[in-house]
């Protein structure tokens, strides 16, 4: 029976250790303070970060930049860019350096250098080495002090297979040389022994991510045995060594995962007695109490003890930004004070149980450690089952103070290039900065009582609901969430929809007109383009002598439609979104199945269509309220009214969400639409069909018109009747329907208005700043990402010479690192492409492809159904084939330019202007894009595809199309006529003058 003590009791303990600690690690405070104005530059620069912050953040991004830089002129300007921004009030010092006229100059270099100094002398003090000597001699040095350590690789984020095979044997070969080196090491019984138990000398901490490139929660199958296969190799090698694996925690998308792997993995016979392993939770997790309770559970019926070492968590900032971003719950608690208290409640859990578990307690907060110590003190917890943890640089003095109360204190070392550590580095000087930060609080002579008392909670927002005031100040629209494959629950239901939606495969889906579903004198079959031989559905395409019914009905009711409430139909809008997030995982089945689109991709298309639903119903509500530019005597009115019969016609791409869009921005406006879909997703536009009718839509308001698009589409574009156009497909198609709409048609009373979205030749420019881990995952997913048939993927990417070879070699080798498979495959990254049309003309370019350009890459790929693996040609000339002409499909051209300036007229140099991207950490290129790049959306430091509405509304400009953009302020005007409706309200020389009595 474990003892419990009262907390009151641990309390008293904790302030009596704490301020002896305190005491021990203060002795140099005064001297600190007085040494201040002699303090070495590394030092400044943390100071001024402190105190400003401004300075704080652009000081941050520059550091975050140094790596890339290569030479000193370089890092002299990118100093000026950042540090000479407005917003950053600069110390005297750092202004008078900053001061010169040019980079080359010798004010210029000496600015690079003592600052590129400062930076490398900073990260000396958290990075214990940059090779395996040097680590050597840091564990040495710290074994002499009487501390134990744990060492964690730094390197570049693993996004291709190599490089997750390097990161193992990097791994093996790291235990094999510690362990080499051990034998000269005289044993050391503070922390080689506990208990009469040997502890192993050495410990190394590891990623699980980092074994697999396409580590995904949505795949957690795949995930797991491509990362156990890896694991099980070096927990062998570790058992043969005596060297001890300790399993870090990352992101919290990956928590779960990462815990049932390693459960599932250590559980088995090869592995279940040792324990030699460690496990991570992070207390700023709202869910890790439970974590741990669920891990404590675990090991009792695991019969063996492991470590557990509790840290605070180091990804506060990615996290609470990312739920925001994506209207998920928020993961971390808000306020330092909570993790804190989370801190010490798994503190006593771990320590009252520790017959079952080896506790580590990783802080720098002398509270924190004395917290564990009382509880430690007061369970007689034996010395095996309980150690201290620091980072290496962080908790120095506090780490000695431990060491001389005679506790095993064990030091974690990350060791690499600098250069690939520059993101640890910033975690770390995050932390050190940081208002609520311990060790800056302890270092700004605060009182010992303030930095001692107990954490006090303030109220905390529920955590169920995003973070409100995260989100944009000026937003008022917020979109629905994405659906969080991290959960196995979502993970569950989504298999269960596919199940559902099999079952109803093959089934006949007639038009709507008028109301009635109309048998059809022809039918078409549509197949699942993973494998061609399964029909998803067979579609009635209706006759241009339906088309004309079609067209009387929607003028029929037109009247009534025109004059119900701009409510009313705005409600029917919000139902049919509410509707499809009921619908949700089914119609990304239906979406998978249909046209090939991997699941998350299809999840995404399901937001954006109910999104749509939502934003254009908010919308309407606006833009009903008309504007009065009334004036004494006078009202003047400016209102809307809706313009007629629209007829829309939607592509295959994104059939649920486009055809959504276009579909419900018409009908809200008050337009009867006829909905003309293409042919091969006809099946998800009659599920569309299902829900609009569902939602409230009367009859010959909403008409679903499949048909032949050279028949019926053109007989819709050319009717005298049809009012509006809202047309996505091809430029060919596109211009086509320009002009003919443009013509006037006999009894024709008005111009027609023409919406067109007519695809892209989207760029990516990446500069020689670029962070590369960022832009090569950015350029893969927009390029590759649903097998490169987005109007918005990238199909040339613009690298500047210092750093093409290097780019096209990472970017050859994450592409490889791709899964390409059936879209409902949950591994699958690369889908196939829509038909074998669409295949066979690729192809065509591929080979036009080779005759212009060097091939890089091209990946084989299934002959089921029909697929085309991505494929990259290098050193390709901005003027060739392949990087004029609209491909659709996974193939991407990389164009080699001298300069920035170069990249930006090659980005330019096609008829289209819909998307581009740009991958720099140099301000003014940020600048100089912002303003030339010409696209309609135009995406910095990250990739250019999927677009969220009333965030990044979409459309482009010159042959990319015509119109207002897609979920943007300006789109239902175009399904609108504006008038101005003036009335003199004078009788007899009287009018009400407002105001007057």
């Amino acid at each position: 029976m474990v003892l419990q003590v009262q907390t009151s009791t641990y309390e008293a303990k904790t302030q009596e250790i704490a301020k002896q600690l305190l005491a021990a690690t203060q002795e140099n405070r005064s001297f600190f303070s007085s040494l201040r104005d002699q303090m070495r530059w590394d030092d400044k620069l943390l100071a001024w970060a402190m105190s400003n912050p401004g300075l704080r953040v652009q000081l941050f991004r520059f550091i975050d930049t140094l790596p890339a830089l290569h030479s000193k002129s370089e890092i002299a300007s990118h100093l000026q860019e950042y540090l000479g921004d407005e917003s950053v009030e600069l110390p005297a010092a750092l202004k008078g350096m900053l001061n010169f006229a040019n980079p080359d100059s010798m004010p210029g270099q000496v600015a690079a250098t003592t600052v590129g100094t400062a930076v490398e002398t900073l990260a000396h003090k958290y990075i214990s080495g940059e090779n395996i000597k040097q680590v050597i001699k840091t564990v040495e040095r710290l074994r002499k002090e009487k501390m134990a350590f744990t060492i964690d690789l730094l390197g570049e984020a693993v996004i291709t297979e190599a490089e997750a095979q390097s990161y193992l044997e990097r791994y093996l070969e790291l235990m094999q040389q510690l362990v080499e080196a051990s034998k000269n090491w005289s044993a050391i019984p503070a922390i080689d022994e506990a208990d009469g138990e040997t502890i192993p000398k050495v410990q190394v901490s590891v990623k699980l991510t980092a074994f697999y490139s396409q580590f995904d929660p949505l795949d957690a199958k795949g995930s797991e045995e491509r990362v156990s296969d890896r694991i099980r190799i070096l927990l062998r090698r570790a058992k043969e060594l005596g060297a001890a694996v300790h399993f870090d925690m990352e992101q919290y998308a990956y928590k779960d995962i990462t815990l049932s792997i390693l459960k599932k993995l250590l559980l088995e016979e090869e592995f279940r007695q040792r324990t030699d392993i460690g496990m991570t939770i992070q207390a700023y997790l709202r869910d890790s109490e439970q974590d741990t309770k669920d891990l404590i559970s675990w090991l009792k019926e695991r019969g063996y003890p492991l470590t557990i070492r509790l840290v605070k968590g180091a990804y506060w900032d990615q996290e609470t930004i990312k739920a925001a971003q994506k209207h998920w719950p928020q993961p971390v608690y808000n306020d330092k004070a909570a993790t804190d208290v989370n801190f010490e409640t798994i503190t006593q859990l771990l320590l009252e149980n520790h017959q079952y578990v080896y506790s580590a307690i990783g802080s720098h907060n002398v509270r924190s450690h004395s917290r564990a110590i009382a509880i430690a003190e007061s369970l007689n917890v034996p010395r095996r089952r309980f150690e201290l943890q620091v980072l290496y640089g962080m908790g120095d003095k506090v780490a000695k103070a431990l060491v001389d109360r005679g506790y095993r204190v064990r030091v974690y070392c990350p060791y690499g290039e600098l250069l690939p550590g520059m993101a640890y580095l910033i975690r770390r000087l995050l932390e050190n900065t940081a208002n609520s930060s311990f060790l800056r609080q302890n270092l700004e002579n605060r009182p010992i009582e303030e930095l001692l008392a107990p954490p006090i909670v303030k109220e905390e927002k529920n955590s169920l609901t995003p973070n409100s005031s995260l989100q944009t100040p000026h937003s008022h629209f917020l979109g629905v969430a994405d659906t969080d494959y991290a959960e196995e629950e979502v993970r569950t239901k989504a298999a269960q929809a596919f199940q559902s939606v099999r079952q109803q495969l093959g089934k006949t889906y007639l038009p709507l007109i008028n109301g009635e579903y109309v048998n059809t004198p022809e039918f078409v079959d549509s197949l699942n383009p993973s494998n061609f031989s399964e029909v998803i559905g067979k579609v009635g395409l209706i006759s241009v002598e339906q088309a004309e019914q079609a067209m009387q009905a929607a003028k029929a009711a037109f009247p009534g439609w025109r004059k119900t409430p701009a409510k009313q139909r705005a409600d029917i809008l919000r139902k049919a979104g509410d509707l499809m997030e009921l619908r949700r995982a089914e119609l990304s089945a239906w979406i998978v199945l249909e046209v090939g689109k991997p699941v998350k991709e299809a999840d995404g298309e399901v937001s954006e269509a109910i999104d749509f639903c939502r934003y254009y119903a908010d919308e309407i509500e606006r833009l009903d309220k008309g504007v009065n530019y009334d004036i004494t005597g006078e009202t003047n009115r400016y209102i809307y009214q809706p313009r007629g019969i629209a007829v829309v016609i939607s592509p295959w791409n994104f059939p649920l969400a486009i055809a959504c869009g276009m579909t419900v921005a018409a009908l809200v406006s008050g337009n009867c639409t006829l909905l003309k879909p293409a042919e091969t997703s006809s099946v998800i536009t009659a599920k569309l069909t299902e829900i609009l009718i569902e939602a409230g839509f009367p009859k010959g308001v909403f008409q679903y018109v499949p048909g032949k698009g050279s028949q019926v589409g053109a007989y819709l574009v050319n009717h005298p009747d049809t009012h509006v156009i809202a047309f996505t497909g091809s430029q060919e198609v596109g211009c086509r329907i320009y002009a003919e709409a443009a013509t006037l048609k006999p009894g024709q009373k008005h111009m027609k208005r023409v919406i067109a979205e007519m695809g892209g030749k989207n760029a990516i420019i990446v500069d020689e700043s670029a962070d590369l881990d960022q832009a090569v995952v950015g350029v893969v997913q927009s390029a590759f990402g649903y097998s490169g048939q987005k109007c918005s993927a990238a199909s040339r990417v613009i690298v500047l010479q210092p750093i093409y070879d290097a780019f096209v070699q990472r970017l050859v080798e994450a592409t490889k690192s791709l899964n390409i498979g059936e879209a409902e495959l949950p591994s699958t990254q690369v889908g196939p492409v829509i038909d074998a049309n669409a295949r066979d003309r690729i192809r065509e370019y591929i080979e036009k492809g080779k005759a212009e350009a060097q091939l890089a890459l091209e990946l084989p790929a299934p002959e089921q159904g029909y697929f085309i693996g991505p494929v990259i040609f290098s050193e390709v000339s901005p003027n060739a084939v392949i990087s004029q002409q609209e491909i659709f499909g996974p193939v991407l051209a990389v164009i080699r330019v001298k300069d920035f300036q170069e990249a930006l007229t090659v980005a330019n140099g096609t008829n289209y202007a819909l998307t581009g991207g740009l991958y720099s950490r140099t301000p003014s290129h940020i600048q100089q894009a912002q303003v030339e790049f010409e696209v309609g959306n135009l995406y910095i430091n990250r990739n250019i595809t999927g677009a969220i509405v009333g965030r990044q509304p979409f459309g482009g400009f010159k042959l990319s199309g015509v119109g207002s953009k897609a979920g943007g302020p300006d789109y239902l005007l175009q399904f609108l006529e504006p008038r101005a409706v003036t009335e003199n309200i004078q009788r007899q020389g009287f009018a009400p003058i407002e105001g007057a009595d």
